[in-house]
């Protein structure tokens, strides 16, 4: 590790994980699990982990970087969860991080990019698309939803 690496990676990071938010809580709730689980699963580099929804719910961009401010961060790093780099992460996102930044001048913040194209996400459609097929496209978790391509 070169000297600069090891004097940023002791600042105290906050890792704010965004989606769009959702009038569904289930919807809402999936991020805060999301959030939870890279918490835990990356606690040994992340100490301080928030979600945030980008509208329509809480906790907002604004209240979850607030809270990694609170809970020690010195810079904050805005994971936003969408795969395509559209309006949202062009221009919503930074400018929501940005107004939430004003309040806390001595924090250095950035905006990841998208998700993107990555193996991770074909292995993760190849997984999706064997659980259809294995299970001959009738699996429990779509059945009566309209998913299933049932006949009545």
């Amino acid at each position: 590790m070169t000297d600069s690496m090891a004097e940023t990676s002791d600042i105290p990071t906050g890792i704010v994980i965004v989606d769009h938010g959702s009038r569904l809580d289930q919807s809402n709730k999936m991020l805060e699990e999301v959030a939870a689980a890279f918490a835990r699963k990356f606690a040994g580099q992340y100490q301080i982990v928030e979600p945030a929804h980008m509208e329509i719910a809480e906790p907002s961009i604004a209240t979850a970087f607030g809270k990694c401010v609170s809970r020690g961060a010195k810079r904050v790093v805005v994971c936003p969860f969408f795969l395509g780099p559209g309006k949202h992460w062009t221009q919503d996102i930074p400018r929501l991080t940005a107004e939430a930044a004003r309040k806390f001048p001595e924090v250095k913040y950035h905006v990841t990019p998208t998700l993107g194209i990555d193996d991770l996400i074909l292995q993760l459609l190849d997984k999706r698309v064997r659980e259809c097929v294995e299970q001959d496209y009738l699996c429990e978790k779509c059945r009566g939803t309209g998913r299933r391509g049932e006949t009545a």
